[in-house]
């Protein structure tokens, strides 16, 4: 890591051991109710006051995640330990320290994606990142060590882990839960030079502003590709309800282009008298580092840095693109659907 960076290289070891004990207690979890027949891990276990609705499932992580961070990682250095589900979303570690005495703050999502985990229809991730202490100010862009592992479905022996030091690229394993075997992978965002015959969306799997949302997602295409063709389909779409899975889809190649605007909505749905829904929050978005350390170009929809605090509090938009060339015709697209509607 470069001598100007603080070096959290000595916490990966530690937190792929994290990483490793949180999926392995989530996929017991989800096979334990397979073989039961049982729809108890969908269930609502809280619902926060300002936060996502928790589920049973992600109990089994949250209780998880704590117990390993005061066991594996707060020995190591004291850190700020910052994740949903924990008492102001956040807690000091080891217990007692003064905040501003923290080295650390980590940001942990432990199951992103727990719809689709918690009825099987698709995997989940553990998400971390970790920057120096700069205080309550401590944002994304100050991430220095990234990782993000699969949490797999319960018929499904692989699972992907990538990991990112700042400055110095991505690595990778493939897990294979039967043999208890990795092997080394590497990961390769889309070279293409359009969204032409390959995976690009607008992200709108809930409910709020979806028509806009859609019709967001059809001016750029029409912009990218021209009119809809008899009998083709120039483009495909893929609501991955999982900003994670999301980005690991862009990192390999799988997805082009990918947009989460939802936090944009909110003047367009108060105008409604209606409610903005749930959004994307930094740790969703706390491995963005991985996507950029292989040349996948993240921002906000206006073309900058996506700069939110580490909390769990604020809306994040994000827009992510496999490469300059897809960029080039598709930011300007995008910025020209926000713009006319008032959006930017």
């Amino acid at each position: 890591m470069s001598a100007l960076l603080p070096d959290a290289t000595f916490l990966l070891e530690p937190l792929q051991r994290v990483h490793a004990s949180i999926r392995s207690a989530v996929v017991a979890a989800c096979e334990a109710a397979a073989q039961s027949h049982s729809d108890h891990l969908s269930q609502i276990a809280e619902e926060e006051e300002d936060g996502d609705t928790i589920y049973a499932v992600d109990k089994v992580s949250e209780d998880t995640l704590l117990e390993l961070f005061e066991t594996e990682i707060a020995p190591m250095a004291p850190l700020i330990l910052i994740a949903e589900g924990l008492h102001g979303g956040q807690i000091a570690l080891p217990r007692g320290i003064r905040e501003e005495d923290a080295q650390w703050r980590i940001i942990v999502d432990p199951i992103d994606g727990t719809r689709g985990l918690m009825y099987q229809k698709r995997s989940g991730w553990i998400l971390t990142g970790v920057a120096p202490n700069l205080g309550p100010g401590t944002g994304l862009q100050d991430i220095v060590l990234a990782i993000q592992t699969e949490i797999p479905l319960v018929k499904q022996h692989l699972s992907d882990s990538v990991w990112a030091v700042k400055g110095e690229g991505v690595q990778g394993v493939r897990y294979n839960r039967i043999t208890g075997v990795s092997q080394p992978l590497v990961v390769r965002p889309s070279g293409a030079s359009n969204i032409g015959h390959g995976y690009s969306c607008i992200s709108r799997f809930f409910p709020g502003a979806r028509e806009e949302l859609a019709a967001i997602d059809e001016e750029i295409v029409r912009g990218a590709l021209g009119p809809v063709q008899r009998g083709k389909a120039a483009c495909f779409e893929d609501q991955y309800a999982c900003t994670g899975g999301q980005l690991y889809e862009i990192m390999c190649g799988h997805d082009r282009f990918i947009a989460d605007i939802r936090p944009f909505m909110e003047p367009l749905l108060a105008a409604r008298g209606t409610a903005l829904g749930i959004c994307c929050h930094p740790y969703d978005l706390c491995t963005e580092l991985i996507a950029r350390e292989l040349g996948v170009i993240v921002t906000n929809p206006s073309g900058g840095p996506v700069t939110a605090e580490l909390s769990v509090a604020p809306d994040v938009a994000w827009a992510g693109y496999a490469n300059s060339s897809i960029q080039a015709v598709i930011e300007p697209l995008l910025q020209v659907a926000l713009s006319s509607r008032g959006l930017i």
